[in-house]
């Protein structure tokens, strides 16, 4: 599920490096990372490791379900879990058990749970996918704060140190038909939440220090459709500036929606198609990259300029190799990404031209880092590829890990932060003797 060229730092405040004893990638913040696009400035990232090798620090279980990336602030590392509810069934029936959703947060040095805090419980809960979970909106942190998100089965601000609630939401509804799946987003005193269900689609601005609602705005297009499955989305959006002024970027099914981020007017609206878009969008080279998932074209690169419908404004379109849950990663004037069925290509990031591709045997749904040049791309069996970002293909290490991957990856100092459907790693390179 990109190296941003003008992206607002979202909700960051001035602190040093994680405290892994070398100097590395400042605090994990968010989906995709500080700067939102799956870009670490780490150098020294391990490249070979595996189970049982000197480079894992240490591998916490955490049990249940929840595709959750993990985040991580100083010295803790926080994620959302469910229990291994599979698939709820459509007719809503009332459990024995409640499900409950809960908040984990492991200590950076030794892997140890230092929070296991039961947030939220339900016994009638919406259908699920069985590729989903009810844990895969991933937290946002920052000093003090970690604002854990579970879609329309409750939004909740933590005090990190105590992990007491400070304010909690109940009341933001939607169904989600097949789970839950947008992360939240912090900037300018803001907390920013997607609901785009299969009854209703919004937009959502809380304060983030109260939780009480600012603004609120639905998505109000014609999607060409009845049909609630085909209006679901499942994107987190992006803050970017872009000719003078900042611009909240909020891809949906049919559509994306550039938003005043204080007031939550709409700006400009481009017009793409598809549905179930899940991929965070990327900024650089004056361009903004859109995943809309399904449809004839499913990846496009937009001039985020002017106001009203921008659709005029797509410079190019493709539909070839394109995932449908995975982020895309931006290296310069290169487009890289992983498709669900283990396609790895990169594209002319000017034009959208294919410059190569490459197959592997396996499903890929976590979206890719990329570190000092190198890519890495993590399978749902625990196959993890490292190839160079350039403009010829070259593999440089394949590891496996775990029992696959459908977080997405985290990066602390030197060290990756890795969840795989049972586990949590911390990984890095052994330090020389």
């Amino acid at each position: 599920m990109r190296a941003i060229a003008a992206v607002l730092a979202v909700g960051l405040c001035a602190v040093g490096f994680v405290e892994t004893g070398r100097a590395g990638e400042a605090n994990w913040n968010q989906f995709r990372g500080p700067r939102g696009d799956g870009s670490t400035t780490a150098k020294g990232l391990p490249t070979k490791f595996g189970e049982g090798s000197p480079e894992i620090v240490w591998k916490t279980p955490v049990t249940g379900r929840a595709w959750s990336s993990p985040v991580v602030w100083g010295d803790q590392v926080w994620l959302t879990n469910a229990p291994e509810v599979q698939n709820a069934p459509k007719e809503k029936p009332k459990l024995d058990t409640p499900i409950a959703l809960s908040a984990v947060c492991l200590d950076l040095n030794s892997g140890k749970v230092i929070h296991d805090l039961k947030l939220f419980e339900f016994d009638t809960p919406q259908f699920t996918h069985a590729t989903n979970s009810y844990g895969s909106p991933t937290p946002f942190i920052e000093e003090g704060r970690v604002y854990i998100h579970f879609g329309a089965y409750g939004t909740a601000c933590l005090d990190t140190k105590t992990g007491q609630k400070i304010w909690e939401r109940l009341d933001l509804k939607c169904d989600h038909f097949r789970g839950p799946g947008s992360s939240p987003v912090v900037h300018g005193g803001l907390l920013y939440l997607t609901f785009d269900g299969y009854d209703q689609q919004y937009i959502t601005a809380l304060n983030k220090l109260t939780g009480k609602s600012v603004w609120k705005q639905d998505r109000n297009i014609d999607f060409g459709t009845t049909d609630g499955d085909a209006k679901k989305g499942y994107s987190t959006p992006l803050i970017i500036q872009a000719g003078g002024r900042e611009l909240l970027i909020s891809p949906f099914a049919a559509a994306t929606i550039a938003y005043d981020p204080k007031s939550g007017d709409p700006v400009w609206t481009v017009r793409h198609g598809g549905m179930n878009a899940a991929g965070r969008p990327l900024f650089g080279n004056g361009l903004l990259y859109i995943n809309s998932a399904d449809g004839p074209n499913p990846l496009v690169a937009v001039k985020p300029d002017g106001e009203g419908d921008i659709t005029k404004n797509i410079a190019w379109k493709t539909n070839k190799s394109v995932p449908k849950r995975a982020s895309q990663l931006l290296v310069g004037d290169l487009m890289f990404m992983m498709n669900d069925g283990g396609v790895a290509s990169c594209l002319n990031a000017m034009t959208g031209v294919e410059v190569w591709t490459k197959r592997f045997d396996d499903n890929y749904w976590a979206s890719p880092l990329v570190a000092d040049g190198l890519i890495y791309c993590f399978s749902q069996t625990g196959n993890i590829p490292v190839f160079k970002a350039g403009r010829e293909f070259e593999l440089v290490a394949e590891n496996k890990l775990g029992d696959g991957f459908n977080a997405s990856p985290a990066v602390a100092g030197r060290s990756l932060i890795l969840r795989s459907k049972t586990h949590v790693y911390r990984i890095e390179t052994p330090a020389a003797k």
